[in-house]
């Protein structure tokens, strides 16, 4: 009797663990891409907060409309492209708007396909598709001087941004609270699944920035409760003597708001060694 109920414990236990392995490996990209949370409807945008703006639209290599802003800058300002995280939409992030008018930067953000007013749904590899038509955009319509641009990717939006950099290369690359990998990640969080035959998305931040030959700053927590430290001192290290990593304190989606002065240091000396200045009229 006992040896029966113990075989099915076991059993019970052997499917509950098959059968979530089965969700994780089926459902990762419904995981991972979250445009739904909090929601895809724009909820404000940058006139609300008293900054300068206005609307633009991206196609993506597939043909795609994906919905944006651009903010203009002072007259030879930096221009700074967005890529933000994998929850929410642009009007979302109207904190790191305000922040970055506080470095004098002129900013393009977009949201991807699936996410905010932009069409159709998310997938990695669409996302990398927009990724680079939103470069495009930046430095063919916008006519962004490759020498005074910078690519900025918070936790996902890293991975996209250093991907991007691959092929349309800015001055500087900045990555937030971003991920070595979709498998690191998935390791992480699931340490009794054999990650690396589950995981099939890629988000392979450490392969694209080792064929990324600019400067790079990456800005990470210890108290990240999302994605681990170890993480950005992995991407350091890809990075080699380009690399630099700045420590702030908080959580995953916060950090940089606790820790405002030491984050806007941290930014604005970064800009400042490594774009050049701006031409003189």
């Amino acid at each position: 009797m006992i040896l029966r109920i113990l075989l099915s414990i076991a059993t019970i236990a052997a499917l509950s663990y098959l059968g979530f392995g089965l969700l994780l490996f089926l459902l990762q990209e419904r995981m991972v891409h979250l445009p739904q949370v909090p929601g895809r409807e724009l909820v404000a945008d940058p006139g609300d907060v008293g900054l300068d703006w206005h609307e633009i639209e991206i196609i993506s290599e597939d043909g795609l409309r994906l919905h944006g802003w651009h903010l203009p800058g002072p007259s030879g300002a930096p221009t700074l492209l967005f890529f933000h995280g994998n929850a929410g939409n642009i009007s979302h992030r109207l904190d790191s708007l305000l922040l970055f008018r506080q470095l004098g930067l002129e900013v393009v953000i977009f949201d991807y396909r699936g996410y905010g007013r932009s069409e159709g749904r998310a997938r990695e590899a669409g996302l990398h598709r927009d990724a680079r038509a939103a470069a495009d955009w930046l430095f063919d319509s916008l006519q962004a001087d490759p020498a005074r641009s910078i690519f900025f990717g918070r936790s996902l939006g890293g991975s996209l941004a250093a991907s991007a950099a691959r092929h349309r290369p800015p001055a500087a690359l900045i990555l937030e609270s971003t991920l070595l990998s979709a498998q690191a990640v998935a390791a992480d969080l699931y340490p009794l699944y054999p990650t690396r035959l589950l995981t099939r998305l890629q988000y392979d931040t450490g392969a694209y920035l080792a064929e990324v030959a600019r400067p790079v700053l990456i800005i990470h927590s210890p108290d990240d409760e999302l994605i681990p430290y170890r993480h950005a001192e992995e991407l350091a290290r890809i990075a080699g003597p380009r690399g630099e990593l700045l420590t702030i304190r908080g959580g995953h989606n916060h950090g940089f708001l606790l820790n405002q002065e030491l984050y806007l240091d941290g930014l604005q000396s970064f800009i400042h060694r490594h774009l050049p200045p701006a031409e003189k009229p």
